[in-house]
């Protein structure tokens, strides 16, 4: 520093170089959160891998991840450049400027052509398929449980409590609600049934613009939550070979009426919380979900009108059924239960799948977009805080040990809503390309049996 004639104080230019202040250098915000949230990430692998090692079983073969590694992967070259283009035109709709109606058609099209040329870049197109009826886990699938309707849809309903511990395990776990939809839509082959489990699935990128605009999101992060959620690798690799693509959709359709505001949307989204859970009891989350981000936004008081209104619907919803048909929902739930004790859950300790649940669940989700919703955790997001509250609630209710890559992919679209508010907008085309090379590499080096 130097002083004129008059006194005057200047600047010298080896002064202005000076280091910035320590605030100007401080860490992004919610960066604290999502470091130890890693951490435990990490930790929560180790211990799993390390106990595998040791030949104590966690029951997984890679705890916590249901995935196990192929030895000799043939990828076919033309789908893994389809899937590199499907990416790259994601990227470019990160940061265009396109009309809405533009958008949501780009971005759904390329959401389902990540996921087909995704699932077929190791196995070719019948990897769209094979899952539900060539592979060997066909057999747990529900086109051989359609048999059971040939009792007729009233019986079927009424001995459904009765039929379900015969059933294969995923029809047996879940309500007929599924099954259901496929007999009266006539779907008897794998073919037609993928079709639906696919179409189902990626409606849901277009759904969670629709949730981002109703949560007060402006336009860009709106888009860029369902640009996260069309090149999340668990919603790209379990959305072709899952019949969770479908709950997905249903759970986030009724989220959509829930938290939007308004007595008309909110008892829609009741009637539409007690219809999803006829396909999935998981998607009763949602319900609690709404009701924590509207506490958090609304008031305790409106939270609970809400959460007793969707009690209320439920309760209608079960009632009216088992009047015209005798469906006993406590009934299937108990016998749901019980075989669910009986099974590999019972080889799967509390103690360890109380963090591996979430953890596989948040790794297979994307690690940037984990790596942004814990950040909106950490500056107390709204819709971050209400998504750790179920996540906290499942993890310690211990229904899904294990196997939440696909279980919790419900889940998913909120986790990315959450992402999507504090991802810079000039960063999104390479969190994008992140996403996608991740799920490449999961889906060319490990088996996921979905």
């Amino acid at each position: 520093m130097r002083t004129s004639g008059r006194g005057v104080v200047v600047c010298t230019a080896v002064e202005t170089a000076q280091p910035a202040p320590r605030a100007a250098r401080r860490r992004p915000p919610g960066s604290r959160t999502a470091i130890a949230l890693t951490a435990v990430a990490a930790a929560v692998v180790a211990w799993g891998l390390i106990a595998d090692a040791a030949g104590v079983g966690l029951g997984t073969a890679n705890p916590p991840f249901f995935l196990t590694r192929i030895p000799a992967p043939d990828p076919h070259l033309l789908w893994i450049v389809a899937f590199i283009a499907a990416v790259a035109a994601a990227a470019w709709l990160g940061r265009s400027t396109v009309p809405r109606t533009g958008f949501l058609v780009g971005a759904t099209g390329v959401a389902l052509a990540a996921r087909l040329a995704l699932a077929a870049s190791r196995d070719g197109v019948t990897a769209w398929y094979s899952v539900y009826g060539l592979d060997p886990e066909a057999a747990n699938e529900y086109l051989p449980a359609l048999p059971a309707l040939d009792l007729g849809v009233g019986t079927f309903l009424d001995r459904f409590a009765e039929l379900a511990p015969s059933l294969p395990i995923h029809p047996s776990a879940h309500p007929p609600g599924t099954l259901l939809l496929t007999d009266a839509l006539g779907i008897s082959t794998p073919e037609g049934f993928a079709a639906l489990m696919i179409v189902a699935g990626v409606l849901a990128v277009p759904l969670t613009y629709v949730a981002a605009r109703r949560l007060r999101m402006e336009e860009g992060r709106a888009r860029g939550a369902a640009l996260l959620l069309a090149l999340s690798p668990a919603a790209m690799i379990y959305g072709v070979t899952s019949t969770d693509a479908m709950f997905a959709t249903l759970g986030l359709g009724a989220a959509v009426l829930l938290v939007g505001g308004g007595a008309a949307s909110r008892i829609a989204g009741m009637l539409a919380l007690a219809v999803s859970s006829f396909f999935s009891w998981a998607l009763l989350a949602i319900g609690a979900f709404a009701a924590v981000l509207i506490a958090l936004r609304e008031g305790v008081a409106r939270a609970l009108w809400v959460a007793a209104g969707a009690g209320v619907a439920l309760l209608a919803f079960y009632g009216v059924l088992y009047a015209i048909s005798g469906y006993d929902p406590i009934g299937f739930l108990a016998s749901a239960s019980e075989a669910y004790e009986l099974g590999i859950s019972r080889a799967r300790p509390w103690g360890y799948w109380v963090l591996g649940s979430p953890v596989a669940f948040f790794v297979a989700l994307g690690l940037p977009i984990s790596w942004y919703a814990a950040r909106a955790l950490g500056i107390g997001n709204q819709i971050a805080v209400a998504l750790a509250v179920i996540v906290a609630v499942a993890a310690l209710l211990g229904f899904s040990k294990a196997e939440t890559e696909r279980i919790w992919l419900f889940m998913a679209p909120l986790a990315c809503l959450a992402a999507a508010a504090i991802v810079p907008r000039e960063r999104l085309p390479m969190v994008l390309i992140l996403l996608g090379a991740q799920a490449l590499v999961t889906e060319l080096a490990m088996e996921t049996v979905w």
